[in-house]
């Protein structure tokens, strides 16, 4: 994750000491390659909805194999023995897992930070006061653009109202809440909007994800934003979010799955404050990017309890919980993927590993280069930076600035008020 408003604006956060080695508390590891992985977990793979970019290809059924309530309580055991910062339960749907509140209560008394992730579609008031009651630290809600646009990512018409239903339960209940959202030329030409929805809804936070193509997120390559596109995108959610902080609104920004994200806010803040920039790229470089995410600090379990690298990794698994516990797992590198992404630096191939910025994105995405090449240490293909940027000889021109629509005051959101016309 980049943290935009940290890295960008200067904010603190309470996971300033994770993800950049500062903040109130010291971090608990010297450096970010001594992380414990936080830990997706998919505990069931059955949904109300049927997302075009769902990782788990997710439907309204039920699947065989999933964890029992004794076995999840186990990992849950496991995991807080591990010392993992914090677990995310997610799906498929999480609240349609019966025993989801009684798996929280069991984390919290362990002193894990238990997270969710939903499509809240199915949070009523009632089941927002549960949420607040079992003790989860957040709360992140999808919503890929507004009205027929999220309807339409959804594979429901309807989704956007009950999901908007669901961030207002939330934010009533007092509990902190964010957004989640896949970037894609669709729900790009939303995203002013989303930041007005963001400002009038209270929303605490707010992730933009890049599109990884696993499961059913396949189907959606031609959607994906091109290189000058993700320019055009990144120029807006700096912008946006330099907004929120020159009108003291406290909004954490983050953009997910692309650690040239940081390497492109630097490049930007280096024209304006170059002492600003190399505080900026020393937190990159402690972060390390890609070089300490996947199989490092991040990991995942799924419904069936097979292990992966990440949440994206569907098509290598390192182990089963139901057979070996998630820690003894994740410390075994005798299979290879799991040793490479441990010590990914001497394997990453062409125009990452020649990268000058190599310390400050490590790589990115290892994902998303098996799944475009077939090969985990093949340059991620979804990096936007251009050879000149990262000290290669020019191969072509600077990408053009690549304008998105315009979107009209009329355009803008139910409740979406103060802001002026984008």
């Amino acid at each position: 994750m980049i943290n935009i408003s940290r890295l960008y604006c200067g904010a603190a956060s309470e996971s300033d000491s994770l993800r950049y080695g500062q903040g109130a508390e010291p971090p608990a590891f010297r450096s970010a390659a001594e992380r414990r992985p936080v830990v997706v977990w998919n505990l069931t793979r059955t949904c109300n909805l049927r997302c075009l970019h769902c990782y788990s290809d997710s439907a309204a059924r039920r699947y065989p194999g999933e964890l029992t309530t004794a076995e999840a309580e186990a990992v849950i055991r496991d995991l807080a023995a591990f010392r993992v910062p914090a677990v995310l339960f997610s799906g498929g749907e999480p609240l349609l897992r019966p025993d989801l509140f009684q798996l929280v209560a069991g984390s919290r008394r362990l002193g894990l930070r238990p997270t969710l992730s939903t499509n809240g579609t199915l949070i009523t008031a009632e089941v927002a006061r549960k949420i607040r009651e079992a003790g989860f630290t957040y709360v992140g809600i999808s919503l890929d653009g507004i009205g027929e646009v999220h309807d339409y990512f959804r594979g429901m018409r309807g989704a956007f109202g009950r999901t908007v239903q669901g961030f207002r339960h939330c934010v009533a209940a007092g509990q902190r809440v964010g957004l989640r959202l896949t970037l894609t030329r669709h729900t790009a030409a939303d995203l002013h909007r989303i930041f007005d929805f963001i400002e009038a809804e209270h929303i605490n936070r707010a992730c933009f994800y890049h599109l990884v193509a696993s499961g059913r997120g396949r189907s959606l390559a031609g959607d994906d934003l091109s290189h000058s596109e993700t320019r055009a995108v990144l120029d807006i959610i700096l912008e946006r979010t330099a907004d929120f902080s020159r009108r003291g609104l406290p909004k954490e920004i983050l953009t997910v799955d692309n650690h040239a994200d940081g390497v492109y806010l630097y490049l930007r803040l280096l024209e304006a404050d170059a002492g600003r920039a190399a505080e900026v790229l020393r937190l990159l470089e402690w972060n390390g990017g890609g070089l300490h995410s996947s199989g490092v600090g991040i990991g995942a379990i799924d419904w069936v309890g097979d292990v992966h690298a990440d949440q994206f990794w569907a098509h290598h698994s390192f182990g089963n919980v139901k057979r070996r516990p998630f820690s003894q797992i994740w410390l075994d590198t005798a299979d290879p993927l799991m040793a490479g992404l441990k010590d990914r630096r001497a394997r990453i191939t062409g125009r990452c590993r020649a990268c000058k910025f190599f310390d400050a994105c490590g790589g990115a995405l290892r994902v998303r280069a098996d799944l475009a090449h077939g090969d985990p240490w093949a340059p991620d293909p979804a990096c936007y930076l251009t050879d000149a940027e990262i000290g290669l000889p020019a191969s072509a021109a600077a990408p053009e600035k690549v304008p998105l629509p315009v979107l009209t005051r009329e355009a803008a959101p139910p409740g979406a008020e103060g802001r002026r016309a984008r």
